[in-house]
């Protein structure tokens, strides 16, 4: 009885950890984060840090703000 139950909460601590895991993003201070929920645009705009999103529903695309100069030919 005591197996079985340690076992199921091994099994449940497992798969919160896999969960959290998946979930955990972090946008870099030079970046910003746009959420797509199933496609669509959500409306915040995740800032640099720790940011959370719903797996498998939920995609984090980074946006790059730094500036890229180029030679222009005379």
């Amino acid at each position: 009885m005591v197996e079985e139950l340690v076992t199921a909460g091994v099994v449940a601590a497992s798969g919160c950890l896999a969960y959290v895991m998946a979930a955990a993003r972090v946008v870099k201070q030079y970046e910003r984060g746009v959420v797509f929920r199933l496609g669509r645009l959500r409306n915040e705009v995740r800032g640099p840090g720790f940011t959370m999103i719903v797996p498998f529903v939920d995609r984090l695309r980074k946006v790059n703000l730094q500036i890229v100069t180029m030679p222009v030919p005379a």
